[in-house]
């Protein structure tokens, strides 16, 4: 069974830092890539950063970019995201997410049943 949980969320100020985890299990690395999305209230999935296990590539979203970043242990069933200097606009819902290397981070976006998704965890930065 492939599953993904996430956690490390909270309400932290402005500035402050946080780290999430996704656990994964039932996937094989080198067939997926794995992702941390964002929802915010009222808004449409965003990515924020996404490892390709074939070849541990990693991509940051230009919105955060210089502040967050994304890493996993070798067998990348744990990815992490780093998040310093948060801001009330990183306010949202982050999702962890798999998907087959065949698809790229838009198509998963438009169309999530291509991928395997953790519940979610909330992060609140308040000013």
């Amino acid at each position: 069974e492939r599953k993904l949980v996430e956690s490390g969320g909270g309400s932290v100020q402005v500035g402050e830092s946080l780290r999430l985890s996704c656990v994964l299990s039932g996937f094989r690395k080198d067939d997926y890539t794995v992702g941390w999305f964002r929802q915010a209230s009222g808004k449409e999935r965003e990515w924020v950063a996404y490892i390709k296990g074939d070849d541990d590539s990693t991509y940051i979203a230009d919105s955060v970019k210089g502040r967050f970043s994304i890493a996993s242990n070798n067998a990348m069933n744990t990815v992490y995201l780093q998040m310093n200097n948060l801001k009330p606009d990183d306010t949202a819902a982050y999702f962890c997410g798999a998907y087959n290397l065949i698809w790229n981070i838009q198509d998963v976006l438009k169309n999530p049943n291509f991928g395997y998704w953790g519940q979610g965890t909330q992060v609140t930065v308040s000013a």
